[in-house]
């Protein structure tokens, strides 16, 4: 046996676990499977791959949430939009279509989990990729008194510059889309200020707070992990739900190899940075989390606080016992970076096994 016909013959077998699963889950006839599979079957020996029905491909994408362990939102999996891009080829109508994803999923704040799917690597071509770790992201920029903007972003943002992309040079300064399609060279293309809600934020205690200048987008859309679904891979599938506070709160704006802003909290608290056994850091995170969610609810912008998504989280896990489904989970991931000890998750066991289909980084799964 040949390599393209074991690869033929593995992707014919991923083909069949999924879809016999979908179609039990759509409630489809025995007749409906087995005609779809024998379709799969001769299109996979004719061509060496498949391609989904919009069906097959909507429930998979909801599936993929469904089976992300390090998610605890999942509650919500079958509430996923999911618009069909895999017709698009030009950069410039990819583009398009993902300023209509960050208009339609931010909803003027009430956000829509969304996902879009670009057109897959195929046998003998290449599929779509999205080279931004999230369709909206801040700069982070080198500089001689130190990084300014996002830490995290400092090499994408290098990679951009070098395309020709020139920033304003601030804190949150909104990264261009860099889009590759096929074998042509990548193209940058910059993310109109209109389209990107962005959350100024103020704490209802501390008015010096708002003059930290802090602030935050109010989508957050992956865009850098493959979606496999029925053994193929979807290069380019950014997908959002809404942001969980303590992910800004104590993470994006707190770690100190992001925006390490704890200490100017702390000051404008009147808290001493002197001893650790102060707990300034535990009075200053807890706090601006508050900031973040009296924010964001000022806003109008969907967001949830760590101990609601814990409890949205149990109410997944009672969901898929009825469903007769086994529970998966990263437990390191599911506990909020906040109080974990106040949620049942922090007392529960998890297992991690890998399900499908199911979101990989790049080039795992």
């Amino acid at each position: 046996m040949d390599m393209i016909e074991h690869s033929s013959l593995l992707l014919q077998q991923k083909a069949e676990e999924y879809i016999s699963i979908c179609y039990a889950e759509l409630e489809k006839t025995e007749r409906e499977l087995h005609d779809r599979l024998a379709a799969v079957r001769q299109e996979i020996n004719a061509t060496g791959t498949y391609e989904h029905t919009f069906e097959e491909l909507e429930h998979g994408a909801k599936m993929a949430w469904r089976n992300s362990n390090r998610c605890i939102g999942r509650l919500f999996w079958d509430s996923m939009v999911v618009l069909d891009r895999r017709h698009l080829d030009r950069p410039e109508d990819i583009y398009a279509a993902l300023l209509t994803h960050i208009e339609q999923a931010t909803n003027g704040g009430k956000i829509i989990p969304t996902l879009s799917v670009f057109k897959p690597d195929g046998p003998m071509s290449r599929g779509v990729r999205i080279r931004n770790h999230q369709v909206i992201r801040y700069a982070g920029y080198e500089t001689e008194s130190g990084i300014v903007g996002d830490p995290a972003s400092v090499l994408f943002t290098k990679d951009c510059m070098q395309m020709g992309w020139r920033g304003e040079g601030t804190h949150f300064d909104v990264l261009p889309l860099v889009i590759e399609s096929g074998e042509e060279e990548p193209l940058l293309l910059p993310i109109p200020d209109e389209l990107v809600l962005e959350v100024p934020l103020t704490h209802p205690d501390y008015p010096a707070f708002g003059h930290l200048g802090l602030r935050w987008y109010a989508v957050p859309i992956i865009s850098d992990m493959d979606m496999i679904i029925g053994g193929i891979r979807y290069t380019a599938a950014p997908f959002n739900g809404w942001y969980m506070a303590t992910e800004i709160g104590a993470r994006n704006l707190a770690d100190t190899n992001r925006y390490n802003a704890l200490p100017r909290v702390a000051e404008l608290m009147g808290l001493s940075t002197a001893s650790e056994t102060s707990l300034w850091r535990d009075r200053a995170v807890v706090e601006m989390n508050v900031a973040v969610l009296h924010s964001y609810k000022r806003a109008g912008v969907s967001m949830v606080d760590h101990h609601t998504a814990a409890a949205q989280f149990q109410l997944f896990e009672q969901k898929e016992a009825k469903c007769g489904r086994p529970l998966t989970g990263y437990w390191n991931w599911l506990i909020p970076p906040v109080s974990p000890a106040t949620t049942h998750i922090f007392h529960q066991s998890y297992d991690n096994t890998v399900l499908y289909p199911n979101f990989f980084r790049r080039g795992e799964g």
